[in-house]
This record gives structure tokens, sequence and C-alpha cells, in this order.
């Protein structure tokens, strides 16, 4: 497993921390509930937010279930965020078998 898993794509318009589809914040957090995972770090304030040029990277995982979860740490090549259920969904998850 990679120590950070880069966010590769951000397809969430009115998040604070998009930057034409990249990532300003340093990190982003997956949370959710059963089965349905999104970033818990989604922000829509209306004012752009994050710092400029940071391809934001995976902080910490709370979906367990997942596939690519490994001790509360993402371990897919990449992640994409976008619009699912709620608003910014991580594309990503891959409930376990």
């Amino acid at each position: 497993m990679a120590v950070t898993v880069p966010v590769s794509e951000c397809a969430v318009e009115n998040c604070s921390f998009n930057d034409h589809t990249h990532c300003g914040a340093a990190g982003i957090t997956i949370g959710g509930n059963a089965d349905h995972a999104q970033c818990a770090t989604f922000i829509d304030t209306g004012s752009h937010g994050g710092l400029p040029k940071v391809l934001a990277s995976i902080g910490a995982c709370q979906r367990t279930e997942c596939t690519h979860n490994d001790n509360l740490m993402c371990g897919a090549p990449a992640v994409k965020v976008g619009p699912g259920a709620d608003n910014a969904d991580c594309l990503t998850y891959e409930h376990a078998v």
C-alpha cells in the first residue's frame, strides 16, 4: 500500500475545495454509512478554499467494509470523488464480499 492515495478527480463542482476537477484539500476523509462511502471533507460554502496546486490524498477511510481499506487507510491506486447518493461520494468504493 502507498503511504498516501491521491484523489485523482473530483467532479463535485459545488465543493469549495474543487478547482477544475482537482481537489485542493491537503487530505480528505472518506466517511458515510453502511454500503455508502462519501467524502466527509465536502464543503459547499460558495467561496473557494484549499491550497493552490495541491493534489489531495486520502487522510483516512472510515469504510472498513471497502475492499481497498487496510487499517483505516486506503489501498486503491487512486480515488475519484463525484455525485452519487450524496453530492460528494467516493466512486472508488467497493464493498468487500
